[in-house]
């Protein structure tokens, strides 16, 4: 699920993780990219792996976590990134000027709708076949430091990282208590399609009762007569198989 943001003015997330195969040999690292006053630069596995714990100090930073609960909010946290960057597709956009200013990840989401496992009702049908055909990209976490001057950094953050893998849809899950999250979202454009549940930390043995989320998508093909919630599959925005 998305991790909890700094809220932005309005101006117009965590799946479950399953460990997958092993990380693979690092790849060159991408050129680095400047937008406004701070540098947006992509990240392969390797190199999210060899920044984990300044990606956890960053979580802490910019999280909401009572006081106390500081280690157990970041080992969660570690945990839910180790599953993430196993997940076939993972990427992961860091935002940076003198030190980590955010981050956003995920993963594209399985054809065959795991990712949305615990939904409640049946899935919207758009949904669905955007899911089946492979053009659904899940944002797991976002997170901006409280520090940073960029005010809409947040915002760019998840516009880049859907862009950059031409997802015709983008999800992600919201705890249903943190309002100043979802009020972020839905400032963004994103839509609550429905309520979904999933364990806090699925990697204890003894999970407690499911967190109540709430399931959010963006649609990003533009508005159709006959798709008029947006969410037409767009052949332009294709990822290649």
């Amino acid at each position: 699920m998305t991790a909890p943001l700094r809220r932005e003015p309005t101006h117009g997330q965590g799946a479950t993780p399953t460990p997958a195969s092993a990380v693979p040999v690092p790849a060159a690292p991408a050129p680095a990219v400047r937008d406004h006053a701070v540098r947006l630069r992509r990240l392969n596995r390797w190199q999210a792996e060899t920044l984990r714990e300044d990606l956890a100090d960053l979580y802490v930073e910019s999280s909401r976590v009572r006081a106390g609960h500081e280690y157990r909010g970041r080992e969660a946290f570690l945990r839910r990134l180790t599953g993430d960057i196993r997940r076939a597709g993972f990427a992961l956009l860091i935002a940076e000027d003198t030190a980590f200013a955010g981050c956003a990840y995920g993963f594209p989401v399985p054809r065959e709708g795991t990712w949305w496992r615990g939904f409640d009702g049946p899935l919207p049908q758009s949904v669905e076949q955007l899911t089946a055909s492979g053009h659904v990209f899940a944002i797991t976490e976002i997170m901006v430091h409280p520090h940073t001057d960029d005010q809409g950094l947040a915002r760019r953050l998840q516009e880049r990282l859907l862009a950059d893998h031409h997802a015709s849809l983008g999800a992600t899950l919201v705890d249903q208590a943190d309002a100043a999250a979802y009020d972020a979202f839905l400032s963004w454009g994103w839509q609550d399609i429905g309520a979904i549940g999933r364990p806090s930390d699925p990697a204890v043995l003894r999970p407690p009762s499911p967190v109540p989320l709430r399931a959010m998508v963006l649609a990003l093909g533009p508005h159709k007569a006959a798709h008029p919630d947006g969410l037409a599959h767009e052949n332009r925005t294709q990822r290649p198989d």
